[in-house]
């Protein structure tokens, strides 16, 4: 069976140039066929700047655009020809087989579900992301489709996730946990200990509470939580991904890395605070920049004053109060408390 897309072509901020273009990528490389549910007008102007003659695409109109900041239930009642609308009665009808869309979340979930409806025995949809992992992929769902759910709607994600991750990913037993602030069962609030107690009885494969870095370590293919918990998370990972890349991207200028370590304070490498961010990057023309608005450190000595006496004894009382820094250099170990 040969399987269609549709995309809502009208979706996202930078529409209809990037779903476009995301069309005409996956018919080239995967051969897939492809409905473009929007303004006939716009989606072929940018057709037309991919040279897409002669691949499986095809254009379906619609009038109407769901903005990013209107209301799903609105949308739903208000814009009957949105391409959002369309594209999922495209798949209600049977003339594709999905939707993809990059728009307003909210009334993706709220059309496709009024229109295509849900499978028997799932009271709500989720979001799910597959994230990679140190032994290779997991499913983290709901990821924001759902801020408030009751423990039967924690289970229902997990056989969705189970079945993801065996079906699509290819794991014969997948390993499912909830998502908690601890991996005791008696941990995390009414919601997930009730799940927790519903989801030992199913045959699931349930390995009990996972807490966040198990979302990264490889510790469970499915990780269940509900839609708060998983949209603060996913964009708390985003936000520091970017930073590290950020970094990372800083260090090959010159005296980039060297800046860094000039900077980095002699203090415990577990305080937020006194973390390393004065840091030069470009299109900042005022050298020594800040990143943030923190107060400047006053810079710390990576060695204690050398001692010139030859005293031996002072010396050797020295060396005893050496610690190493954060920095990879010493610092100096007060015994008094004074830094």
């Amino acid at each position: 069976m040969e399987i269609t897309i549709a995309i809502d072509a009208m979706g996202g901020d930078f529409a209809p140039s990037h779903p476009v273009a995301g069309g005409v990528l996956a018919a080239r490389e995967y051969h897939v066929p492809v409905l473009l549910v929007g303004r006939a007008e716009a989606i072929q102007a940018e057709l037309d700047k991919h040279h897409a003659g002669g691949l499986p695409i095809e254009v379906v109109n619609a009038t109407e655009v769901v903005g990013m900041d209107e209301s799903p239930v609105t949308a739903f009642r208000r814009k009957k020809d949105s391409s959002i609308r369309v594209a999922a009665a495209l798949v209600r009808d049977g003339k594709a087989q999905g939707v993809v869309s990059a728009g307003n979340t909210g009334a993706v979930m709220a059309t496709v579900k009024m229109i295509c409806g849900v499978l028997e025995g799932v009271e709500r949809p989720a979001l799910c992301a597959v994230v990679p992992n140190l032994r290779g992929r997991s499913v983290w769902l709901d990821v924001g489709a759902n801020i408030d759910c009751r423990p039967e709607h924690l289970v229902q994600f997990a056989i969705m996730g189970h079945l993801y991750a065996r079906e699509v990913l290819g794991v014969p037993r997948p390993r499912v946990g909830v998502m908690s602030i601890g991996e005791e069962d008696t941990k995390g609030n009414e919601v997930t200990r009730e799940a927790f107690r519903t989801l030992k009885e199913t045959p699931l494969n349930f390995i009990g509470n996972v807490e966040g870095r198990d979302v990264f370590n490889g510790e469970a293919d499915v990780i269940v939580c509900d839609g708060f918990i998983g949209n603060v998370s996913l964009k708390a990972v985003e936000s520091a991904a970017e930073a590290i890349f950020g970094v990372v991207h800083l260090l090959p200028e010159e005296g980039g890395l060297r800046r860094i370590r000039r900077r980095a304070p002699a203090r415990r490498p577990w305080s937020l605070h006194h973390l390393p961010w004065r840091i030069v990057g470009p299109g900042h023309q005022e050298r020594g920049a800040r990143h943030d608005r923190l107060p400047a450190e006053p810079r710390q000595r990576s060695h204690p004053r050398r001692d010139r006496a030859p005293d031996r004894a002072r010396a050797a009382r020295v060396r005893g109060r050496l610690r190493p820094s954060a920095c990879g250099g010493l610092t100096w170990a007060n015994p008094d408390g004074a830094p």
